[in-house]
């Protein structure tokens, strides 16, 4: 295996391995939740998990625009930006964190407005939201942390984090629940504790391997003008870009909820597959920010185009190995997520849509991975709003003739526009 290659599987592998650990904080909520013999409990984690999954995901771009920056600062040997961009992120991270805890009311109202619900899950759910909240600092924060290390070409720290939330929220949570009888309110307390164990995890690995890091410090550049000018500048590109990919995912959730509960179950049941498929590309997205951020630093443009050529070279074996997996086990995996037949035959008429995810999608992954690492922020939000603007487009424009399977062009279309004009736009911009 080539140098580069080895040096893409160092950070693509443990950043694999944490994006699979991270549904597990959910998964082991609704686990417990579910042997306490009422469903209420399991809507009320589930309603409540997926509130806070929006908000976080909405400040993704704390992660994804200090991985670019440090990276960049890392290769140029940069060191006191280096360690001021950490504490940039951990600043803003905390000022948005008080934020949330701030509105946590009328943030619950609203959403608890928009999400039909019994009153009993409601309750319950609302419990389990003000218990949570209180982790916004801690979450926030990691992002930052995460972000940090993946720029600093380190993907273990991250991997080793999100293995401590898993070990404690398992801890805490059946300890909570089942010694102390405190039910949803366990779980909740569990998952707070378990994400103060993250960040406290992570201020102790920085300690232990960047502590000679300390003596660049110098305050009073931390939060300089320019310096959180580029700051604002890269995370607003990420933060709309966000948006626009959560109105796209939510569109395609309720959408497919309008023709009925068994294409609801379907739809629902072969988004695991991409999301599965995204988990794998993620990880080479993550070493394509760490990467090309750093040879852009160091300016060192044969090792940029060489891990630009390895990571496509990846993308395209991964996407055949997937469709072919897909292709042959794909109904098989769908019967390990249900036994309700009229789902699965149901599913055998959009299955193809999941055929074509892998070849469709993998260079949007890459894209992204390697636009933040260049801080190109600009060219992904370009991308995913033409992606986006077509996905209506076509979904609008094929409705009335195809139903659900327009809804499935439509998503198959937009992750592959994601890629094709963010290389267009890379094209150009070479070129000028």
């Amino acid at each position: 295996m080539s140098p580069t290659s080895q040096r893409i599987l160092h950070i693509a592998i443990p950043s694999i391995v944490s994006n699979i650990t991270v549904p597990l904080l959910g998964l082991v909520d609704v686990t417990i939740v579910g042997h306490l013999g009422s469903a209420s409990y399991i809507g009320a984690i589930a309603v409540g998990g997926m509130l806070f999954n929006m908000i976080y995901w909405i400040f993704g771009f704390l992660r994804m625009g200090t991985s670019g920056l440090t990276a960049q600062a890392y290769g140029a040997h940069d060191l006191p930006e280096v360690s001021r961009i950490l504490l940039r992120s951990s600043g803003i991270s905390l000022l948005l964190a008080l934020a949330l805890l701030i509105l946590q009311y009328p943030i619950r109202i609203i959403a608890f407005h928009l999400i039909e619900a019994s009153p009993e899950v409601r309750e319950l759910a609302s419990l389990y939201f003000h218990i949570c909240i209180w982790g916004a600092p801690a979450t926030l924060g990691l992002y930052g942390f995460t972000g940090w290390f993946i720029g600093m070409q380190n993907s273990r720290f991250p991997m080793y984090i999100a293995i401590t939330q898993n070990v404690v929220n398992i801890a805490a949570s059946l300890f909570f629940v089942f010694a102390c009888d405190m039910k949803v309110a366990g779980v909740a307390l569990g998952t707070l504790i378990a994400q103060y164990a993250g960040l406290f995890m992570a201020y102790l690995l920085w300690l232990r391997y960047y502590r000679p890091l300390r003596k660049y410090i110098e305050w009073k550049r931390v939060f300089t003008h320019e310096a959180m000018a580029r700051f604002f500048q890269v995370n607003r590109d990420i933060f709309l870009r966000t948006l626009c990919l959560v109105t796209v995912t939510v569109f395609f959730t309720s959408t497919g909820a309008a023709y009925g509960d068994v294409t609801l179950a379907v739809n629902t049941l072969l988004m695991q597959l991409f999301t599965l498929f995204s988990y794998i590309m993620d990880g080479f997205a993550y070493a394509g920010e760490a990467l090309t951020g750093k040879y852009i630093g160091a300016r060192n443009r044969t090792e940029l185009r060489l891990t630009v050529r390895h990571l496509f070279g990846w993308g395209i074996a991964l996407a055949l190995a997937f469709t072919l997996l897909y292709g042959i086990g794909g109904k098989g995996f769908l019967g390990l997520l249900t036994n309700e037949q009229t789902v699965i035959e149901a599913s055998s008429a959009y299955f193809y849509w999941v055929l074509a995810i892998p070849l469709a999608g993998f260079s949007a992954f890459l894209l992204d991975g390697i636009c933040i690492g260049a801080t190109a922020t600009g060219i992904m939000l370009k991308g995913m709003a033409a992606a986006s603007a077509g996905f209506f487009l076509i979904y609008y424009g094929l409705n009335a003739s195809l139903g659900n399977h327009a809804l499935w062009l439509a998503f198959v279309s937009y992750l592959a526009l994601r890629g094709m004009v963010q290389a267009w736009l890379i094209r150009l911009r070479k070129s000028n």
